[in-house]
């Protein structure tokens, strides 16, 4: 139930869709007997679309999510594995052309090849099913099996996750998959806006991880002064911002997870608490 309305509720409630909506909602009452209701109704919605599109309202909002932990720094001991995160392949469009497609977010399985090569004896976990409400049986994660196998990782090294459908369940999943033992360094790639919402999964199921952020939207504070040179672009940003927001949102008061907006310096007690000594 969860996973449906995340997928039909979370559609409407991006910023681009819900002006659209209010969009249509003021072009219907323009042509009945509430055309001044409509009217008012329309202009807001195309200063919506404007301040989301050209204004740095977009990075203003992406900034806190990526800039919150910072990059991954390696230091003498190498990781056990590199978990993936799905999200940055599209099954369907696999499924459709008969060769991988990679979405918007298809740094993460380049960063995770590159981070299988550096690190060899390192596992490498590809977690991701089919998001997707309409019947793929192809997965993101089945995809990402022949992209490996194509860069010439060993088959050995690659385990794959193919039935979770959105981040919640990635994590939990995984979590079985891979059975952490203590003291075991896990990276987790995924995009860097997506980086505070999976820590505070992660951390609810009692899996520290380390974020290795990729597929950045922004790239540094002083972009909030910055007006975006076309409309499409700072609403893809806006969106982005505002699915990560309303997720972390969701997943709070539901219960699946404990923090809000994750803070970096837990993990590190964690270790500590531990007895795992991390060499920074």
């Amino acid at each position: 139930m969860f996973f449906v309305l995340s997928k039909t509720l979370g559609v409407f409630l991006v910023p681009s869709n819900l002006i659209m909506a209010f969009g249509a909602l003021g072009l219907g009452l323009f042509f009945s007997k509430r055309r001044r209701v409509g009217g008012r109704l329309l202009a807001c919605c195309v200063a919506a679309l404007l301040i989301c599109g050209f204004s740095p309202i977009g990075a203003l909002l992406l900034l806190p999510l990526e800039t919150r932990f910072s990059p991954w720094s390696p230091d003498t001991r190498d990781p056990a594995g590199i978990i993936v995160l799905g999200g940055g392949l599209d099954p369907e469009l696999t499924a459709a052309r008969g060769t991988p497609a990679l979405g918007s977010s298809g740094a993460r399985v380049l960063v995770a090849a590159e981070l299988a090569y550096r690190y060899p004896k390192a596992r490498l976990v590809y977690v991701g099913g089919n998001a997707s409400l309409h019947a793929v049986n192809l997965s993101e994660a089945d995809a990402a099996e022949g992209i490996f196998k194509n860069l010439g990782i060993r088959e050995d090294r690659v385990q794959l996750e193919r039935n979770s459908r959105n981040t919640d369940e990635n994590v939990r999943f995984v979590v079985k998959l891979v059975n952490p033992k203590p003291c075991e360094r896990w990276l987790l790639v995924t995009s860097a806006s997506h980086i505070p919402r999976s820590i505070g999964l992660f951390r609810k199921a009692g899996f520290s991880v380390e974020p290795y952020p990729v597929d950045w939207g922004t790239s540094r504070w002083s972009d909030i002064y910055k007006f975006q040179t076309d409309l499409i672009s700072g609403l893809v940003l806006t969106d982005k911002a505002a699915h990560e927001w309303l997720g972390s949102v969701a997943y709070r008061l539901t219960g699946k997870t404990d923090e809000l907006f994750p803070s970096p310096t837990q993990d590190a007690l964690t270790h500590k608490s531990t007895n795992c000594i991390v060499t920074k």
